[in-house]
């Protein structure tokens, strides 16, 4: 239960003896190092620190290496050369006095001159490297010292914890005190101290941070240490690894901004994730991984493994263990000579793919049933159409743009769009690459030039015709097309920020609610508030099958941001104001602390409320039979009990068969909910019993936060498709409006628990209990709900579209809130089981409270 700790000043190899056979001392302090890391910062080199780590020995079971920056005595120079030590006297201690022995006595913050910036490079530095930290006392709030003392005195001023008498060390007669305290005007113990250092973003906050950051990651305290090469030798790279978790450290010791390429192929296929954002990096390939840093930063980032096929497509940038098929050139593995190789691959492509929704579906067999060359010959692309039918269930239809590239520009593919690749083919003229065309400028920007007229390419009994509704700007060529990023059930290129064609990658044929809803609301009050559609591209199927909506061209909202990054932005902020007051209390009525932290996002939620109303008010105004109001009836009530049902046995089925491979916690949560199903389908009965006044409209279908874009402090409205796990029928059903206001609700606690989440996981709050963080995250929960609830019925008021009882509206409401956490259950074990856990959860509040609204007031 005790440590010996060696003070041996000596080089690595000496003072490593120390340790014995690991029966001697447990820790040596690792002085050679010290003035290593400060020559390195003040020379923008990282030489100096790679050198001495490499010939530092490594201790024996059970020892460790004590790394520091600063101790009680002064910044010894003893263990570095003559031209060494004369260098760092200029360097750190132009004022002679701060000389002493063989060293400089001076504390951390003075000798990097107070530069916050350079105080955290060289923290997270230290907390980084193999070994065990240690701090000396004060230098976590970036105390000061007094060179005008004798011998090493200058460090040893009293602890500064307050602006009290003796800075709160001592109340003693200050001139007792065995030295004084610190008065120089920079660090004076009246401005600093750890009193005034307890507030958000301090020096000593950070601290904090970064330590809780470090224990949560024990790669960073207990892994190996492998350094990184790269072309740049002001950047330091390494990666510690423990138990399977990497975790790669990169720091700029320049004081300028530097660009690095890291030679991390040894990693191909891992996906780097910054740790104090949570911001996710371009997956790492073979190629040399570049990246860009500020002045003095640094990066601690996660090496997360993707899943096999990805890391196989990412990790190989000159084919390597990509599929591999041969053929006379790319697109005659789209023949009937390779159908059944063609076939296997697109099966395992299409599985690996976010749009993908028969991710939790046994495949019967995936069948090439068209191949439609687009622009002519030699082709531009493929549109490649596969049919999948199921073990269970109906089949369905996907497609996709297909192209073949060269090597090179694979390789640039491997590293920015890995799972675009889909396979290697052997062709005469050397190896072609297949990819998603799609992912590549050049073919994005000829689909977009083909809207200027109306065009169609035909095949084997398909046509696809791509059709003009707006002009398209004389300019729209020269527009950079890229590939939106986020989490979409579809894919999305936009062109500048003035157009986005979204592709459609389930085919199904009938009308597009998209299409139709964009087009009818152009003609409305709410046309500023959504886009207008400038064309679409149709899929004719054979034998007069239909015609299917496979992409949409429109114009793209002015915005700054979407709802969902504006509302996690503005929660973080919250919770980070208010996090250290004592939590709130269950009834929910603490109103001050949302008006006082929260009003931006409050005032937000109150515009969203009235724009939706104002939008349902206008998808109310159509008067032909697919747009007009009907009132509810008898028949329709059923039809709602009825779709309820199947929506509880569909939900429940499934999840009985998922349950008991999901993660925690949503496995928990699926056995809780499991045990409720008699409970829902009670309720969810008694509900659609009651009889509804109002109205049945169009509604949007997938309302929620990301469907919402912030401008200034208005908002606009996009992506009218409705739910993808939904038939185009469904989609185009009429509902109650508060179908869309569920999802809204939803989306509020879906936004919650991410936030929450992320803020945890950022260590940006570690003295702070996570019960206290989720219990404010609610408050603001509920409050946005409330908001949101309030504005919306006060602008639909009058209408005649809803109820103006609010007993109605409270439990049609809920009903419809419930209904949505149940297709959340069943879209997310398809598409993203990582999230089950969030529906679950929106089920258990819903049992827990029959009133539930996500916070809103109950009925009276």
């Amino acid at each position: 239960g005790r440590i010996l700790i060696g003070e041996a000043n000596q080089w690595p190899e000496d003072a490593a003896q120390y340790f014995g056979a690991g029966d001697e001392c447990h820790m040596l302090f690792h002085f050679p190092l010290m003035p290593r890391l400060f020559m390195a910062i003040r020379m923008e080199d990282a030489f100096p620190i790679i050198d001495i780590l490499d010939v530092t020995p490594a201790p024996p079971a059970g020892g460790r290496w004590a790394v520091f920056l600063r101790n009680h005595d002064e910044l010894t120079l003893e263990m570095v050369t003559d031209e060494e030590r004369d260098h760092m006297y200029r360097a750190y201690a132009e004022d002679r006095r701060a000389r002493i022995n063989v060293g400089i006595r001076r504390r951390l913050a003075p000798l990097l001159g107070g530069d916050r910036r350079r105080l955290e490079l060289m923290n997270a530095i230290l907390f980084s490297l193999e070994g065990t930290p240690v701090i000396y006392y004060g230098d976590e709030i970036g105390m000061g010292d007094n060179i005008y003392l004798g011998d090493r005195d200058s460090v040893r001023t009293p602890m500064q914890w307050s602006a009290d008498t003796n800075a709160g060390f001592s109340q003693a007669n200050p001139q007792k005190m065995y030295l004084p305290v610190n008065v120089g005007s920079q660090y004076h113990y009246e401005a600093l101290n750890v009193q005034t250092q307890q507030a958000r973003g301090s020096l000593l906050d950070w601290t904090k941070r970064i330590i809780a950051l470090r224990r949560r990651h024990r790669a960073l305290s207990r892994g190996s240490m492998q350094m990184i090469t790269t072309d740049n030798r002001k950047v330091l790279a390494f990666v510690r690894e423990y138990e399977g978790e990497q975790v790669l450290v990169v720091a700029n010791l320049a004081r300028f901004v530097q660009a690095v390429h890291l030679n991390l192929q040894a990693f191909a296929g891992a996906e780097p994730l910054e740790l104090f954002g949570q911001a996710r990096f371009p997956v790492v390939g073979d190629a040399p991984y570049f990246l860009s840093l500020g002045p003095q930063t640094f990066y601690w980032f996660s090496l997360r493994r993707l899943g096999p096929a990805s890391a196989a497509l990412a990790g190989q940038a000159a084919g390597g263990d990509r599929p591999r098929l041969a053929a006379r050139d790319w697109e005659e593995v789209f023949t009937q000579a390779h159908a059944g190789e063609a076939e296997a691959l697109l099966l395992a492509f299409m599985r690996r793919q976010r749009w993908f929704r028969g991710k939790s579906r046994a495949v019967r067999r995936a069948t090439i049933s068209g191949v439609i060359p687009v622009g002519g010959k030699p082709a531009l692309a493929l549109y490649v159409i596969v049919q999948f039918e199921y073990v269970h269930g109906e089949a369905d239809e996907y497609g996709m743009f297909v192209t073949g590239v060269g090597e090179d520009r694979a390789g640039e593919l491997a590293h920015s769009a890995p799972l675009a690749i889909i396979a290697d083919v052997e062709a005469p003229g050397g190896v072609v690459t297949l990819v998603d065309a799609i992912v590549l400028p050049e073919v994005a920007r000829r689909l977009l030039s083909y809207f200027r007229g109306r065009r169609t390419f035909a095949s084997d009994g398909r046509s696809m015709n791509i059709r003009p509704l707006r002009r398209l700007p004389e300019d729209a060529e020269g527009w950079t097309p890229r590939v939106h990023g986020g989490e979409q059930t579809n894919t999305s290129v936009m062109y500048g920020d003035q157009l986005m064609l979204k592709l459609v990658r389930r085919i199904e044929p009938g009308i597009n609610q998209q299409v139709e809803l964009e087009r009818f609301i152009a003609g409305t009050a709410f046309a500023a508030h959504a886009p207008q559609v400038v064309g679409t591209i149709e899929v004719e199927s054979p034998g007069g099958g239909g015609r299917a909506t496979v992409a949409i061209l429109e114009t793209q909202m002015s915005h700054q941001t979407d709802g969902w990054a504006f509302a996690l932005d503005e929660l973080t902020t919250f919770l980070e104001a208010v996090a250290h007051e004592p939590a709130p209390t269950a009834d929910a009525k603490q109103e001050g602390p949302i008006a006082g932290h929260a009003a931006l996002w409050i005032d937000l939620a109150g515009v969203l409320g009235q724009r939706t109303a104002e939008m349902h008010m206008a998808l109310a105004s159509g008067r032909t039979a697919d747009l007009a109001p009907e009132a509810h009836t008898s028949f329709s009530r059923q039809a709602l009990a009825h779709n309820l049902r199947s929506r509880v046995r569909e939900t429940f089925s499934l999840l009985r068969v998922a349950a008991t491979s999901l993660p925690e916690p949503a496995k928990g949560l699926a056995e809780r909910v499991l045990l409720e199903e008699a409970t829902i389908k009670r309720r969810l009965a008694a509900g659609a019993r009651r009889p509804f006044k109002g109205v049945r409209i169009r509604c949007h279908g997938d309302y929620h936060l990301a469907q919402v874009l912030v401008n200034g402090r208005d908002v606009v409205v996009i992506d009218f498709e409705g739910e993808p796990g939904r038939t185009l029928g469904e989609r185009r059903a009429k509902r109650s409006p508060l179908y869309d206001v569920a999802g809204m609700v939803r989306s509020f606690h879906y936004a919650r628990v991410h936030g929450v989440a992320a803020l945890i996981e950022s260590a940006r709050m570690p003295n702070v209990a996570a019960e206290q963080i989720e219990a404010w995250a609610r408050l603001w929960q509920t409050w946005s709900a409330r908001q949101f609830l309030r504005s919306y019925s006060a602008t639909i008021a009058g209408t005649g579209i809803l109820s103006d009882e609010p007993e109605e509206m409270s439990v049609t409401l809920g009903v419809l809130i419930m209904e949505k956490a149940l297709y959340e259950v069943a879209y997310e074990i398809d598409n993203r089981p990582a999230w089950v856990h969030l529906p679950l959860e929106g089920i258990l509040d819903c049992l827990n409270d029959p009133h539930y609204l996500g916070g809103a007031d109950p009925p009276a």
